[in-house]
């Protein structure tokens, strides 16, 4: 699954730095002898003196031309060189409402304010840096670029610089040995002292888990109407994913996410111009505080050793206290808890007939959105937070859940009642068949009344009108997610008809949708 690069599956062949790996992780001389053995036996191992594979095509690439890069501002696939983002964020404010562009005129560009927060005091303006989370279920179990960060972080913290008030810091490793070695190395010690705290592991910021920010802070964004920005080192940066709020999302590694904490801003070059002032009061920069390869490699074989990972997966499957004490009744077969607003029964095996079906003719169809190009699966699918007044919410409120406890889309996806009303309700989506609008509405054709996507579809469902999807170019490019085809299915959408598609293509055929480009099949 990369849908950043677009291929189906990314192959690396295993070498003598997989076993060295394989060896520092822990992992026994038994498996490590067996993964040599068997990929030398099947050709697969890559030894400088064994011949290359027979290849269709190859690439040569020049090391010394690659520079680094940050993916943004609203998809993974779009990369943006370090050195662009700043000089072309106000080109991105003022560009064509799309991937790209936010639609502002020159005059909104003017607008500002100033955050009175934890004792000081800050001019927020576009491109403030409103969330920067070290978090992922991808790169944070890396020890170079999270040792990298640490020495980031302690050079920021020897130099005096400090993070703006208006930045939510948030620290969430994809493994609980990377807090040991950041303990063992004294780093965490750094990246707490600017706000990088633990707060859990793996998925958090990048599926909407960052929480609210400060109440200052959303009262500026929403009284001035600013696009705010969210840096973040996960895989993921759709619109309306990561927060509500910040309409520019740039995926970063986590020591580029600890330089953009501490100048604050996406509309400043890092590269170039200062991050902020030391305690001597001379400008720093990126240079000053970014860690050599050879601090990097050292930090590495000195608090990185096989016997963190063997310690601390020893008894990966007795669980945590809170787990261990989860009443269970041993039973093969789950009892469904009727109760539950997290897991229900699925509907989809109710009333399945045995043997392939007749298909029937689709008569007086109806479309229920028309979307443009890029609709995403984070568009279709529901993730992130549950937003006041959407039917998710009203569904949780109708079963006696308070507003503290929705939790996400994402935490709920075991509740097809959830997840069904959640089908299209991204707050950034744009359907055509009501102009300008933004969000989960459309027009219901029968009675011209404007609603939301699910009621829509539930009072033609009622009436037993069939619906359609009307999209542009690549209509469910990015994350592989079932619900993106399930939804879709339980609001009655019978066909999708797209000028082209991304490679769920299968799994809305598999859901029995029917889907075509135009004018063919």
């Amino acid at each position: 699954m990369a849908p950043e690069q677009g291929s189906t599956v990314s192959y690396f062949p295993i070498d003598n730095e997989t076993l060295k790996y394989m060896r520092l992780t822990g992992r026994s001389p038994e498996q490590i002898e067996l993964t040599e053995r068997y990929a030398k036996e099947q050709g697969l191992y890559r030894i400088d003196y064994a011949p290359d594979p027979e290849f269709t095509q190859v690439m040569e690439v020049d090391l010394g031309t690659i520079e680094p890069a940050l993916a943004g501002p609203k998809r993974p696939q779009d990369r943006i060189p370090l050195s662009q983002v700043g000089p072309t964020y106000r080109q991105t404010l003022t560009a064509p409402l799309g991937n790209k562009g936010m639609g502002l005129s020159e005059q909104d560009l003017e607008r500002s304010d100033v955050v009175s927060s934890k004792g000081t005091s800050e001019a927020i303006t576009h491109g403030a840096v409103v969330i920067a989370a070290i978090t992922s279920c991808t790169n944070t179990s890396n020890p170079s670029v999270m040792l990298g960060a640490g020495l980031v972080a302690k050079k920021a913290v020897e130099r005096g610089l400090k993070v703006k008030n208006y930045v939510k810091t948030s620290l969430a490793p994809g493994s609980m040995v990377v807090t040991e070695y950041l303990k063992k190395s004294g780093l965490l010690n750094y990246l707490e002292q600017l706000g990088f705290y633990l707060v859990g592991y793996g998925c958090t910021t990048c599926i909407g888990n960052s929480g609210p920010l400060d109440e200052a802070v959303e009262k500026a964004i929403l009284e001035n109407d600013l696009v705010v920005s969210a840096v973040l080192s996960g895989n993921r940066n759709f619109e309306g994913r990561v927060h509500p709020l910040t309409k520019t999302n740039y995926l970063a590694s986590p020591p580029l996410v600890v330089v953009y904490a501490l100048a604050g801003s996406t509309a400043l070059d890092v590269s170039t111009e200062p991050i902020g002032l030391g305690k001597d009061g001379n400008p720093v920069y990126l240079k000053d505080i970014w860690p050599t390869n050879d601090e990097i490699t050292a930090a590495i074989s000195q608090f990185v050793t096989p016997e963190m990972f063997q310690e601390r997966y020893a008894d990966v499957f007795t669980g945590t206290k809170a787990w261990q004490s989860v009443d269970v009744t041993g039973s093969e077969l789950y009892a469904w808890n009727e109760s539950s607003t997290y897991i229900r029964k699925p509907p989809f095996f109710e009333g399945l007939a045995i043997g392939q079906q007749a298909i029937s003719p689709l008569v007086g169809m109806q479309v229920l959105a028309l979307f443009g190009d890029s609709v995403t699966t984070d568009h279709i699918s529901p993730a992130g937070q549950i937003a006041p007044g959407s039917p998710a919410a009203l569904y949780l409120l109708a079963k006696g859940i308070e507003r503290k406890d929705w939790n996400s889309y994402g935490s709920r996806r075991g509740n097809d009642q959830v997840m069904c009303r959640g089908t299209f309700a991204n707050i950034r989506i744009h359907n055509q068949l009501v102009p300008a609008s933004e969000g989960n509405i459309t027009l219901y054709h029968p009675t011209g009344e404007q609603m939301t996507i699910f009621d829509a579809a539930m009072k033609y469902r009622d009436a037993g009108i069939p619906l359609c999807i009307l999209a542009g170019k690549e209509y469910g490019s990015g994350s592989s997610r079932d619900w993106a085809a399930k939804g879709p299915f339980m609001q009655g959408v019978k066909a999708v008809i797209a000028e082209s598609y991304e490679r769920m293509l299968a799994g809305l055929k598999n859901r029995g949708i029917s889907v075509k480009k135009y004018g063919a099949e």
